[in-house]
């Protein structure tokens, strides 16, 4: 029997049971299509936050007020709290030859008005250096203007949504925006720019910084932007950073640097096994499916014990006879994955239609897994039902005992 022989025997037992071959070929599809879709949301949310924090700057560093490591022991006494960063902590940084750019951030949520409409939104207060160290564009007008960090100015900088909500078909540029009770003069709009790690740049009002502390009555900051010249620069100002701020602040080292890249290469991991963890959740109803192709080719295989005796009468010996019954599988697991990778796709197309910013996509490797694992369950599951075919004695099978 030649492996032709072979294939075309076993598509013919199939097509003999189309009822059966249909559940197999439905649960097989099931199990692949699951794990297409499932594994296509993990690797498409691993990229969609790595994208996020890359978009965030380049050889970016960002300083947090407070440390996140612990040192055990008894708790500070009379509930001390970190030392806040101050405008003369990001002036100090400007000491280090590392930095290309560095930019102080305060964020507030106030009422802003113009026109007579009127809703509340996040305002930020910065420098001009926020435009290189985010990466922004502008739409219309200009960034802040270059001035020191400490000089209150009252012009503004508005994202793409505040502009349409409150000037629609106006010209903003030029126009004053109440923010509270002080106004402020728009002198540019940004492009749309959407959300980014939860900050959401359409909906944003930039205040040159100590505006925006005199306007919440603050003289802290919320983070210090800094942008080094290069990777290894990057990693070198860390240090630098640390040192400085440890100077300023009586020798106490209680701010926490992070670089943009630990953050990426943090959540990759995280989400990566995530992805592993989901597509082995998902990789359970192959195994259902095997279950399933043993029982049905064990059916098969007491049905056809007169079919079984006759092709060993001819002269089909053991091995002819295993690798018949595992063609038959194998046929079955395939045409399942085949289905089931069409399902899959359906459904990754109908949650691209669902959620368009979010870019949903199924990996290569992933496609390629799920049909090798496939094809793998049906060979696996029926090992057995294969074996028993390939014992049975001919004179019996032909007896039908």
């Amino acid at each position: 029997m030649f492996i032709r022989d072979t294939l075309i025997q076993a598509a013919k037992a199939v097509k003999t049971q189309p009822l059966r071959a249909a559940l197999i070929v439905l649960a097989m599809s099931i199990g692949v299509a699951s794990v297409n879709v499932l594994t296509a949301l993990g690797d498409s949310a691993r990229n969609y936050v790595v994208h996020e924090f890359e978009s965030l700057g380049t050889h970016l560093l960002i300083v947090l007020p407070g440390r996140t490591e612990t040192t055990g022991g008894h708790p500070p006494p009379f509930g001390e709290t970190p030392r806040d960063l101050t405008l003369e902590d990001a002036a100090a940084l400007f000491r280090s030859r590392l930095a290309a750019a560095i930019a102080p951030v305060s964020i507030g949520l106030a009422p802003i008005s113009a026109g007579g409409l009127e809703r509340e939104t996040n305002i930020m207060g910065s420098t001009h250096a926020l435009l290189r160290v985010r990466h922004l564009t502008m739409a219309e007008g200009q960034f802040l203007p270059r001035a020191d960090a400490d000089k209150e100015i009252p012009v503004c900088v508005i994202g793409k949504t505040i502009r349409e909500e409150l000037f629609g078909k106006r010209q903003a540029v030029g126009q004053w925006l109440r923010i509270n009770d002080r106004r402020f003069r728009v002198i540019g709009v940004l492009a749309k720019e959407g959300q980014s790690i939860g900050t959401g740049f359409d909906e944003l009002v930039i205040v040159p910084v100590a505006s925006a502390q005199a306007l919440f009555d603050m003289h802290s900051l919320f983070r210090i932007l800094i942008e080094a010249h290069s990777e290894a620069a990057m990693h070198k100002a860390v240090d630098e950073v640390r040192d400085i701020i440890k100077l300023r602040h009586e020798g106490e080292e209680d701010v926490t640097v992070i670089t943009q890249d630990s953050v990426v290469n943090t959540f990759d991991k995280i989400l990566t096994a995530l992805t592993f963890t989901v597509a082995g959740i998902a990789a359970v109803s192959l195994a259902v499916a095997g279950v399933l192709v043993m029982n049905v080719m064990l059916v098969s295989v007491t049905q056809r014990t007169a079919e079984i005796g006759l092709l060993k009468a001819l002269g089909a010996t053991r091995s002819q006879l295993h690798w018949l019954f595992l063609s038959e599988a194998a046929l079955l697991s395939l045409a399942g994955a085949v289905l089931g990778s069409l399902i899959g796709q359906i459904g990754i197309w109908a949650l691209r239609w669902l959620y368009p910013n979010f870019p949903v996509s199924l990996p290569a490797w992933a496609w390629l897994s799920a049909l090798a694992v496939s094809l793998a369950t049906g060979l696996i599951f029926g090992v057995l039902p294969a074996r028993k075919a390939a014992r049975l004695d001919p004179v019996a099978a032909l007896a039908r005992r």
